[in-house]
């Protein structure tokens, strides 16, 4: 049955499977060492009613999550096509005309996917408080280094043990916060947060967090 896999009929669905177990490893790894965050958010604007909502990428679900549930989609949609073509032929589809058709059904597949997934995962949402009580609150920067003018991601936990994650610039113009810095966050303007560098914040009074 698994020889199957191995012949060019079905080898971009078993590269897609292999993949998406090689992610799922590197996420399981990340989880275990409890030092890696790598599931990176695409910074996409819930309300914009965009292709990118459409699909199911946003802030509830983290991209390599979709990823990994778009290979699995697309997977699960060739190896159906292609027996479905050697019930009904004999013989398999070429394979880029599988991939294709693949793709296609994927796509729809893995956007009703990721809406369900991102429902059954609180750990990513960032409603559970206003974003309000991100204010007076530290935060710690993730990757790239916030400059005003280009946000980085930061990672804040309220006061439930509830992650969160936000984009953040410094506060002052001439300020730099570099990955794995700490931050204060000091104002919000929509859905970019404002922060103090770890030692200027050391010279605010700040409010214990709970």
């Amino acid at each position: 049955m698994f020889a199957i896999f191995l012949t060019p009929a079905y080898a971009p669905f078993a590269i897609a499977f292999v993949v998406m177990i090689g992610i799922g490893v590197i996420e399981a790894v990340g989880l275990g060492l409890g030092q890696l965050d790598l599931d990176a958010d695409l910074h996409a604007d819930a309300e914009s009613g965009g292709l990118l909502d459409w699909l199911g990428i946003g802030r509830d679900l983290p991209i390599l999550i979709w990823l990994t549930s778009l290979l699995g989609c697309f997977t699960l949609a060739g190896i159906a096509i292609q027996q479905v073509a050697t019930a009904l032929t004999g013989d398999t589809l070429h394979w880029g005309l599988a991939s294709g058709g693949a793709l296609v059904a994927g796509i729809p597949l893995n956007t009703l996917a990721a809406n369900n997934l991102a429902r059954i995962m609180p750990g990513f949402e960032t409603s559970v408080i206003s974003t309000d009580d991100f204010l007076r609150r530290r935060g710690t920067i993730l990757e790239g280094t916030a400059r005003r003018g280009s946000p980085a991601r930061a990672k804040i936990v309220d006061q439930h043990g509830q992650a969160h994650f936000i984009m953040v610039e410094p506060h002052d113009d001439t300020d730099a916060i570099a990955a794995g810095e700490t931050a204060l966050i000091v104002r919000r303007d929509g859905k970019l947060f404002y922060a103090l560098p770890e030692a200027n914040a050391l010279l605010q009074p700040i409010r214990p967090q709970s």
